[in-house]
């Protein structure tokens, strides 16, 4: 080992410390100059081929090859001190086939032809394997070819080429926005990542797709000495399928939160001094707060808090291979069974609860324009006037709902990695009349309000489940009555969403992305986001956490 890649793996050992968890961490470390580099779409065109003439020389009754490059980009800083900056780079090629009705899966890191034609010899070996022990053929739902197309993250900058000081600089001066304000510790970072998918079938696809995410995020602490207690709060930033203009502020989308909290939203740009200053003033304000009294009250969502309740109590319950139990050794399962669609009156939620999958709104982290079984994406309902409607799926699950075509939610993490059912992104569609976040306090006599997601646990079949939040806000006689702490709410998803009352209008629609979303064996991660606007639960059980049972 070169002295040069062993200073660079250390260091991203060194650079993961600072992360709560990191499970995307992984490729080799490379020098930015590199990152910057391009594939030959000719290149990777060679390379597909060489995969399905093999496969189908082999046997393949079907197949499909992915050419992958991922990059990520991680800086770290704390303070006045840069921790670290890692750089990394993982390109290679899957090749997916189908053989008397069992899959089979391989993939290599040597982007040669003969070595990329071996692997599809192999993935073609491993499916007859499985075909022998096989009960029930797969049954894909039809797919035509597209041809040779594209698709890109309409970004207007592309983070990679920003160069590193300007990131640091950035990082640096938002810990010192923190610290100005009271912060006693502050440590910030930013996440982004390009995925360069090259995508090919022998339906005739021939798919190039260039993926842009990006995560900018800090958490600032405050300490009372006299006593010892510590408060912290987290960026209120989300991560974005953006470029780097993310971190460039507009008037025009900062959203104001209710009328005495201090709180500000932000939709497609996020400005992160802004807020860092605001953070290290609400953490400081956490430690002198009242505690909550134990009780029922009407709840007044904010969009950065709902985001995570939507992910867990109706994101995941819906995957369709969750429904069927594919995933029960290790994710569960879903209370939301195939009898309760079959119904059609299975009352998920209340009447204002419509809520929508889609591969495609702006912005988001799930938006592409193909997923990773060359299906074009789309936008469908799962839940519509609070009734279930619709799950999540893919070609190979779509005719157990008696459906011809699948939704796109097919995506892998790596090229090494199978392709399999994900979630799309799931948002709650907004108010079609009128209403502003003040205006829904207004008709709160004993609420709260929760800004930002916080700890959480849900059992097995997504159903119980208690949620925490960065920021809670006593809500008194329709007004905003000061902070408080040691706030959580519990409920079950059915009786969560029938309590649904209301939801903002569209001014108000933001998104929550997780760049971390984990599933399967061998576990694989994926990036989604969830939008909504502030939305009021009435009735909701609140317990105080700080509270000692017995």
């Amino acid at each position: 080992m070169r002295r040069r890649d062993f200073m660079g793996l250390t260091g991203l050992a060194a650079g993961s410390l600072f992360l709560p968890s990191l499970p995307g961490f992984g490729g080799t470390p490379v020098d930015v100059g590199r990152m910057l580099e391009q594939i030959d779409v000719a290149v990777k065109k060679r390379l597909a081929d060489a995969a399905l003439n093999a496969a189908k020389s082999a046997g393949a009754s079907y197949a499909d090859a992915r050419v992958g490059r991922y990059l990520n980009q991680y800086v770290f800083t704390r303070e006045k001190q840069v921790q670290n900056i890692v750089n990394t780079e993982s390109y290679g090629v899957g090749v997916r086939v189908l053989v008397n009705g069992a899959w089979g899966f391989a993939a290599t890191n040597d982007v040669s032809e003969a070595a990329v034609a071996q692997a599809a010899r192999e993935a073609v070996s491993i499916a007859k394997a499985n075909a022998r022990l096989q009960k029930e053929p797969v049954n894909l739902a039809p797919q035509r070819g597209y041809g040779e197309v594209s698709w890109k993250t309409p970004i207007e900058q592309n983070a990679f080429e920003v160069p590193v000081k300007q990131k640091v600089d950035l990082l640096l001066a938002v810990n010192a926005k923190a610290m100005e304000n009271g912060a006693n510790y502050v440590s910030s970072t930013i996440f982004q990542v390009n995925e360069q998918k090259y995508f090919a079938s022998t339906d005739g696809s021939y798919i190039d797709q260039d993926v842009h995410r990006i995560w900018p995020t800090f958490n600032v602490t405050a300490i009372d000495r006299a006593s010892g207690k510590f408060r912290t709060r987290d960026s209120l930033g989300t991560s974005m399928g953006l470029g780097y203009e993310y971190l460039t502020p507009r008037a025009q989308d900062k959203i104001a939160g209710p009328a005495g909290t201090g709180v500000v939203g932000y939709k497609l740009r996020y400005d992160m001094l802004e807020d860092a200053a605001l953070a290290a003033k609400q953490a400081k304000a956490k430690l002198t707060a009242k505690s909550v009294v134990p009780g029922k009250y009407d709840l007044v969502l904010d969009p950065d808090h709902l985001g995570l309740t939507i992910h867990e109590s109706v994101g995941h319950p819906l995957e369709l291979d969750r429904v069927l139990g594919y995933e029960a050794n290790y994710a569960g399962t879903s209370f939301a069974t195939m009898d309760k669609l079959k119904s059609g009156n299975f009352k998920y939620g209340s009447p204002v609860v419509n809520i929508v999958a889609d591969k495609l709104q702006p912005g988001t982290l799930g938006a592409v324009g193909y997923d990773d079984e060359g299906v074009k994406t789309g936008e469908w309902d799962l839940i519509k006037g609070g009734v279930l409607v619709n799950y999540e799926k893919i070609r190979d699950q779509a005719q157990v709902v008696g459906q011809d075509h699948s939704d796109g939610c097919c995506y892998a993490d790596s090229w090494s990695n199978v392709q399999f059912q994900r979630m799309p992104n799931v948002s709650l569609r907004p108010n079609p009349s009128k209403l502003r976040v003040d205006d829904m306090i207004k008709d709160v006599d004993k609420g709260i309000y929760i800004v930002g997601a916080g700890s959480y646990s849900i059992d097995q079949q997504r159903y119980n489940f208690q949620f925490g939040g960065k920021l809670f806000f006593a809500i008194e006689k329709g007004k905003i009555a000061g902070q408080i702490e040691d706030v959580a709410y519990q409920s079950n998803t059915q009786e969560f969403w029938n309590s649904c009352a209301a939801t903002c209008d569209a001014s108000d629609y933001r998104f929550l992305g997780t760049f971390f979303d984990g599933k399967g064996q061998p576990p694989q991660i994926s990036a989604v986001s969830h939008g909504s606007a502030t939305t009021r639960f009435n009735g909701v059980n609140v317990i105080n956490t700080a509270r000692k049972i017995g």
